[in-house]
């Protein structure tokens, strides 16, 4: 995957996008000869359907152009078609973290600690105290990850992950379009195998790493995650050279399609971000709010200078769109601190949560400590879902309201998120 590089008001880092693709979004009721004569306009062939044309919905396509096309000329060129909503770049994204160097119990999981917990930590999300009180999780509620894969048969994470509705049997069980789509799907590869093991170039570490954090089970041995029971599915769309929008809306869809055939999909994680403002992105976002599931974001690293950055004055995506389900999440260090490469924004930014020398699962069996925003994210991702294990039928409002309303002060946090405070799971509970 080639790519430009553009500098954009509307990142804090040089927004990238796919060399010579287009995403184009049409009117509802846009005829397919509407749509082949806005192609033609710019000289592009169709690549694929992004997201195809419904009732409540206008079709969205991938389109590709000649070698050497002006991409930003094709763009205005598309846009001057009636026919067309929106038309803007392939953005690439990228996950947000770095390696550092069992795990509860001898002091390395602070994550998950809180005050009264042994060890303590105050810092730290409170699970700890969450399970003393009996707050484990459901195995009828599921978190998308959307990511790098999951190592699904990794010790702390094998019978975790799993979309219930198929089984593997080169049928397409649930009629959603994906067959055998047992674990999930990738986007990036358009198959079932949401583990590759570095074979096509990514390891899956931080997408097992993300799961981890989530919902490792409690057995004993490696990590644990906020949820013990939780169920994860992957939306896999990231590989060594990033994702791109066209996928990271199929993943997004894919996760509010599972949920309209009854699975009870409460949250997605994305601990990704990069590329400018996306339309498409967005009304994806809507359809995943239409459908009450949180959409819960990393707020990001800082660009290359680790040194965070101030999203309200230079917008993350896609943790800075708009949309009511959306959660931002800053990273704090287990003495409180915003992390140094957390990004901020007290209009545009929720929450701190643990997001420094995080321990959790990664690829081949193994476990690794990462920093970053990335880490944070999905420490709140686990506490929406184990504030829906107790409250059953919750909407993405309300779930979001208890995280957002049992934030607890945070000096470091103040002046820098909307609430001013820290994550803490427990206090969730009782909201």
């Amino acid at each position: 995957m080639s790519a430009n590089s553009a500098s954009s008001a509307s990142t804090n880092a040089p927004a990238k996008s796919v060399a010579n693709e287009v995403l184009v979004g049409y009117v509802n009721g846009a005829a397919a000869t509407d749509r082949a004569r806005a192609r033609g306009k710019a000289s592009a062939q169709l690549a694929e359907r992004v997201v195809p044309a419904a009732a409540n919905r206008a079709q969205v396509e991938l389109l590709r152009l000649p070698a050497g096309s002006d991409q930003a000329r094709a763009i205005q060129a598309l846009k001057a078609d009636p026919s067309v909503a929106y038309a803007e770049p392939n953005w690439v994204y990228t996950h947000s973290a770095t390696s550092t160097d069992p795990y509860y119990t001898n002091g390395s999981l602070w994550g998950m600690y809180g005050s009264t917990t042994t060890p303590a930590n105050a810092f730290g999300s409170n699970a700890g105290a969450a399970w003393a009180a009996g707050f484990t999780g459901s195995s009828s509620v599921y978190v998308g990850v959307i990511d790098e894969g999951i190592q699904h048969t990794h010790p702390d994470l094998a019978g975790q992950v799993g979309n219930p509705l198929e089984t593997s049997n080169g049928v397409d069980d649930d009629g959603n379009g994906y067959v055998d789509d047992v674990y999930g799907w990738d986007f990036a590869g358009n198959d079932n195998s949401v583990y590759d093991g570095g074979t096509r170039g990514s390891s899956d570490d931080h997408g097992t790493h993300v799961a981890g954090t989530i919902g490792a089970k409690s057995d004993g041995a490696g990590v644990v995650g906020v949820n013990w029971n939780v169920r994860m599915i992957s939306g896999k769309f990231l590989g060594r050279n990033g994702g791109t929008t066209a996928n990271a809306i199929r993943a997004v869809d894919y996760f509010t399609g599972l949920k309209a055939r009854g699975l009870n999909i409460v949250a997605t994680n994305n601990s990704w971000g990069g590329g400018g403002f996306s339309q498409g992105l967005m009304d994806a976002i809507t359809r995943a709010n239409n459908a009450n599931i949180l959409f819960i974001a990393a707020a990001g690293n800082g660009g290359s200078d680790q040194i965070g950055d101030n999203n309200d004055g230079a917008p993350h995506y896609p943790s800075n769109y708009s949309n009511p389900n959306i959660i931002s999440v800053a990273a704090i260090t287990s003495t409180g601190a915003r992390a140094a490469f957390s990004n901020y924004g007290p209009a545009s930014v929720d929450i701190g949560a643990p997001g420094a020398a995080i321990w959790s699962t990664t690829a081949y069996n193994g476990y690794s400590s990462y920093n970053g925003t990335s880490m944070a994210t999905p420490h709140v991702a686990g506490a929406a879902a184990l504030y829906a294990s107790t409250h059953p039928g919750a909407t993405a409002a309300a779930v979001k309201n208890a995280l957002l309303s049992s934030a607890v002060p945070t000096a470091s946090m103040a002046g820098m998120t909307t609430t001013g405070g820290r994550l803490d799971a427990y206090a969730a509970m009782s909201r």
